[in-house]
Order: structure tokens, then C-alpha cells, then sequence
């Protein structure tokens, strides 16, 4: 009897803990689901309350034209266009896109019109012919470049600024009169730092025989020989630039040979010998001052 009392009590148990494995620990989870159902069906209740109440709010009307004014409603918002007839909308639209294209090509221009491709050039020189491949990096050389332009360029900003942008905010002067005295001072710039065999080629190109003043030389003309003349500038203060250190680069590769070190690369032990030769000949100083010295 007892066996039988303590056997049933068993099943008991057991069943007792299989229902509780199966139910009751699922219950946290069954309500949680529960709950998230009536989360989702309430927030769409919602939306689709307020989608039908901003439906209901917000109505266009019709636009009405009155002469050049056109008028209309989007619910409490509305609104009135007013278009003109003289051509001053299309005039002004004009305007900003030609400052949003000289604002795109200023770079371009700082290059072309001012000393600033002479100097960058010659500066990627020194560090070519001194053999440290990123030293002084790209951004120290341009950085240095556009200073020592603004520099030597300082006057005839200055003289831009006195003769025809003051004048032009101040109403004394049309646009097209403020563009040719702004014009005046770069042209001379130029003319002063061009040669006149690359004048004379570019005059030819274009077909100009003869021309009364240096006021009669197209711009189309005057830039492109500029250009050509820096350029040419540049690469002969460069190649002055090379010859002491070329002659460093002789000596060592000599000197390597005829001690058998053949498998010895040249520049590693030539690279110290151009540092020192430029640190004690203060070479920056010398050859910044030179390079500004040429547009004097």
C-alpha cells in the first residue's frame, strides 16, 4: 500500500514538472507577444487617425493668375508668385551663374595671371634635386607658394582694390568700366614678366600683325604667353638649382666605385651631403629671396 502510495505520488511530481517546463516558463514569453500585438495595433490605429486628420486639414485650392501675380492655397499655407516682364529675373539669374563660374575657375586663374607657377615650380625643384621624395610635403610647398604670391602680387591687389572695386561699391563707376581698370594692373603684371618672342608667337597664331600699344594685345594673347614665359623662368632657375647638388651625386658615385661598393646605393649616402650643403648655404632663405627677386 505504501509502495502504491509513494508510486502515485511520484507521477505526480513528475507531471507536476513536465506542465511547469511546459506552460508556466512559457508564460513570460506568451505575454510579452501579447503585449508587442497590442502595442502594433494601437500605433496603427494611430497613424491611420492622424494620415486621415492631415487629409482632411490640408487642401489645395485651385491657383488663380492675376496680370503677373498667381496665387494659391495649401491648406493655411499660401502662397503668391510675382513674375516680371523686363527680362530683370532673367538678368539676375544670369549674374549669380556667372560669379558661381569665377568662383569654380579662381584657382585656375590665381595660376595662370599670377606668380604662383613659378614659385611652385621651382619649389618641387628643390625638393626633386635635394632627393627627399615627400619632404617638404605637397601642402607646405603650395601653402608657401600662395604666400609668397599674395606677397608679390600684394600691389597690384591693392591697386585693383583703390581703382575699381571701391569705386564700383561706391556707384561712381559702371561694371564694365570697373573690369577694365581691374584688368589694367594684372595686364601690365604680365607684361613685365612675358618675353617678347612668346608675345610674337602667340600674336602669330592668332593672326595680329601689328598691334599700336600693349592696350591693344588681346588677353586671349597676353595669358597663355605669360604662362610660357614662367614656365620657361622656372625651369632655368631649376636646373641652377640641380648643378651642385648633381655634383655631390658624382663625387659619392665615384667615391662608392673606387672603394668596390658598387651594390651601395649612391643617393643614401649622398642624401646626408645635400642636406648639409643645403642647411649651411641656408638654402631656403637663398632661394626664396632669388625667386621673389626675379619679379622685381
Amino acid at each position: 500500500m505504501d509502495e502504491g502510495l509513494a508510486k502515485n505520488k511520484k507521477q505526480r511530481l513528475v507531471f507536476m514538472n513536465t506542465y511547469k517546463r511546459k506552460y508556466i516558463n512559457r508564460k513570460p514569453i506568451v505575454v510579452f507577444i501579447m503585449l508587442m500585438l497590442c502595442i502594433l495595433t494601437f500605433l496603427g490605429n494611430t497613424a491611420t487617425a492622424s494620415a486621415a486628420a492631415v487629409e482632411d486639414t490640408i487642401t489645395a485650392e485651385e491657383p488663380s493668375v492675376s496680370g503677373n501675380n498667381v496665387k494659391g492655397a495649401l491648406g493655411p499655407l499660401e502662397f503668391t508668385l510675382t513674375t516680371k516682364e523686363d527680362g530683370d529675373t532673367l538678368a539676375s539669374s544670369l549674374q549669380v551663374l556667372l560669379l558661381l563660374t569665377i568662383i569654380t575657375l579662381a584657382p585656375s586663374i590665381l595660376i595662370m595671371v599670377t606668380s604662383f607657377t613659378r614659385i611652385i615650380i621651382v619649389l618641387h625643384f628643390v625638393r626633386s634635386a635635394l632627393g627627399t621624395q615627400t619632404t617638404p610635403p605637397n601642402q607646405v610647398l603650395i601653402g608657401l607658394a600662395l604666400f609668397l604670391t599674395f606677397f608679390i602680387m600684394s600691389p597690384v591687389f591693392t591697386q585693383i582694390n583703390t581703382e575699381a572695386i571701391k569705386p564700383l561699391s561706391a556707384g561712381e563707376i559702371t561694371k564694365e568700366e570697373a573690369f577694365q581698370l581691374g584688368v589694367a594692373p594684372i595686364r601690365t603684371f604680365m607684361l613685365e614678366q612675358t618675353e617678347v618672342k612668346d608675345l610674337r608667337l602667340f600674336m602669330d597664331i592668332a593672326g595680329i600683325s601689328t598691334v599700336d600699344t600693349v592696350e591693344d594685345i588681346p588677353l586671349t594673347v597676353i595669358i597663355p604667353s605669360f604662362i610660357i614665359s614662367e614656365l620657361r623662368t622656372a625651369f632655368i632657375i631649376g636646373f641652377l638649382i640641380y648643378i651642385p647638388f648633381i655634383i655631390i651625386d658624382m663625387v659619392v658615385a665615384s667615391t662608392l666605385m673606387s672603394m668596390g661598393m658598387m651594390m651601395l646605393p649612391p643617393s643614401m649616402i649622398s642624401m646626408p651631403f645635400k642636406i648639409l650643403l643645403f642647411i649651411v648655404a641656408d638654402g631656403w632663405n637663398l632661394i626664396v629671396g632669388e625667386v621673389v627677386k626675379t619679379f622685381y
